[in-house]
């Protein structure tokens, strides 16, 4: 049987700076070149809404949107970040108000342990970013179901995250139809 060969400490304590955006704030964060963007969330910044699951990419647990597309942080290198914009479920709310999202997955009994709700959250905000840039925004059921592909809940069996995304996307269709009529009524 071969031996493993001893790590080199040298390599193994290799710190690199990443410069990145995080919910609208700049940040410079020195982190081991090893560490996953989730870690560098956490551990560096204190951000610890995104969750550590699998630690594998399997349950979305952890998922943030990396320049406006869902990313599995537990397997996104931080250094792969240097540059972009990450938003986690910390960021979601505006001006002390919950999103759409939040609230309506409080309201609807959405969340049971509440582990997956982050991921879940922030695959559901790119799917209503989508919504509201779409030009006929229709809401359907499998498009809420493709948008949570990626992420595993193991106590509430979907129904009511599936409603909670229903309604927050019902309201962003209502919210984009609105502004295209614009304030006098029908265009």
């Amino acid at each position: 049987m071969p031996i493993a060969e001893p790590l080199d400490p040298a390599r193994a304590r290799r710190i690199a700076v990443v410069r990145l955006h995080v919910n609208g704030q700049a940040y410079a964060v020195a982190a081991p070149t090893h560490w996953t963007l989730l870690e560098l969330l956490r551990y560096q910044l204190g951000l610890v809404g995104s969750k550590q699951g699998c630690d594998k990419g399997d349950c979305g647990a952890c998922t943030v949107l990396l320049d406006g597309l869902p990313t599995l942080s537990c397997i996104t290198l931080a250094l792969s970040a240097e540059g972009r914009h990450v938003e986690t479920v910390e960021g979601l709310g505006v001006g002390g108000e919950p999103h759409p999202l939040q609230r309506q997955f409080a309201e609807r009994g959405a969340a049971q342990c509440g582990f997956c709700t982050p991921g879940m959250l922030m695959s559901s905000a790119h799917y209503l970013d989508e919504l509201g840039r779409a030009a006929s925004p229709v809401v359907r059921q499998q498009d809420i179901a493709a948008a949570l592909g990626g992420n595993l809940c193991r106590c509430t069996g979907y129904t009511k995250i599936f409603e909670a995304v229903q309604a927050a996307a019902d309201e962003t269709c209502d919210r984009a139809r609105a502004l295209a009529d614009g304030p006098g009524g029908a265009a």
